[in-house]
């Protein structure tokens, strides 16, 4: 007769794997930039004919709405915020896909 072998799950091990899920898509966000062609106007740190990512996010910080802000503008586009040169709209960048962008651009010092 074989043994059985028990696994024994730590709370701490469920933590580090649930952490590591939640962490996935921020890191997925300079590709996903790469991807949706965000980074042939910006980048993280320096305007290129639109501001850089840590300038968007030093505006918006602390503004509790700004993920929904921003991932709305994402999609529809705006001018005036940032000057004169428009954003185009970007209808082939999905909502969830906005939300995920706009909030690895917040998360940005």
């Amino acid at each position: 007769m074989a043994a059985k072998e028990v696994m024994i799950v730590r709370p701490a091990s469920l933590l580090i794997a649930a952490a590591a899920a939640v962490a996935l898509p921020a890191a997925a966000s300079p590709e996903l930039a790469q991807k949706k062609n965000c980074l042939a106007c910006h980048t993280v740190d320096k305007k290129i004919v639109g501001p850089a990512y840590k300038d968007i996010a030093a505006k918006y910080a602390g503004q509790k709405d700004a993920a929904d802000r921003l991932a709305d503008k994402i999609m529809k586009g705006g001018v005036g915020a940032w000057g004169q040169v428009p954003m185009p709209a970007n209808p082939g960048v999905s909502a969830a896909e906005a939300k995920q962008l706009a909030n690895w651009i917040l998360s940005l010092k």
